[in-house]
């Protein structure tokens, strides 16, 4: 079934529309001891700072609630699982290169890549996902044949996954004059239950840290800490995209995905709303 087109500029709230998405997850996220749901009509469906948000299951496709789920922002480093997914279709994980200073010449956050130090890909795609790396983006692109070539990846990667209005224009997410990405919630959804399906990204996505050359990351995600059953997802922000939020989360067999763009409060206290709200549904 397809999403019902909305208007791109829609401010209503949508709830319980149907969803294209990709196919079913591959990857189930483990089990934890985890709180029981609300019974149904006893969760309120939360109000908060996303201008765009989507709340969906992500096993039957059903769109639970949304608003503005069409409507056009700048992801930021959420599109940064664009990039993810194009390095596993091209390279694997063992691969390895040395950093150059090219790579370090980036706006951050960084991870903070060594000129001449030889990382793997499964580094940098810790080092993108759990720390949001800047200079591993600019690493992981050059691996992949250079900037061009990785975000024509990224276009055409996102095409064939559905989204349809996402255009990237940098492997990080950053945006500048003449190169702002754009994607709308809609599509981000659809970005990341396709991205659960590649059981590295899950597995980096859920790890609350991971070993680095030099250093342990400890994932940027908050709700791995703050929000009981099993969590996935990645955050993001820039000046053009304010914060924005993609997240899984799995209770039992269920599975939701929660999708947040342009917002300038909680995310995380709006997301935890969304997924008891969703959990709360039969």
């Amino acid at each position: 079934m397809a999403w019902s087109r909305a208007r791109m500029w829609s401010r209503t709230l949508v709830a319980g529309c149907a969803l294209t998405l990709v196919s079913a997850l591959s990857v189930a996220l483990p089990t934890r001891a985890v709180a029981q749901p609300q019974p149904a009509g006893t969760v309120a469906l939360p109000q908060g700072p996303a201008q765009a948000w989507l709340l969906a299951d992500l096993d039957s496709g059903r769109v639970l609630a949304s608003r503005n789920p069409y409507e056009p922002h700048a992801p930021a480093s959420t599109i940064k699982v664009l990039l993810a997914m194009v390095v596993l279709d091209h390279l694997s994980p063992d691969n390895f290169a040395r950093a150059n200073a090219s790579h370090t010449q980036v706006e951050c956050s960084c991870v903070g890549l060594k000129p001449g130090q030889a990382y793997t890909t499964r580094q940098l795609l810790a080092a993108l996902l759990m720390v949001s790396g800047n200079d591993a983006a600019n690493m992981l692109a050059d691996m992949l044949g250079g900037q061009r070539a990785a975000v024509a990846a990224m276009n055409r990667k996102a095409a064939l996954v559905g989204a349809k209005a996402t255009r990237a224009s940098s492997p990080s997410g950053l945006d500048g004059p003449g190169w702002e990405s754009i994607t709308t919630p809609h599509d981000l959804a659809l970005m990341l239950r396709a991205a659960l399906q590649y059981p590295l990204i899950a597995q980096i996505m859920r790890s609350p840290s991971a070993s680095f050359p030099g250093k342990t990351l400890t994932n940027q995600n908050e709700l791995l800490s703050r929000y009981p059953g099993d969590i996935a997802g990645k955050t993001g922000y820039t000046n053009l995209a304010r914060k924005t939020y993609i997240g899984a989360a799995q209770r039992g067999n269920r599975r939701l995905a929660v999708v947040q763009m342009y917002g300038t409060g909680d995310l995380y206290g709006q997301a935890i709303g969304l997924f008891d709200y969703g959990f709360a549904q039969p």
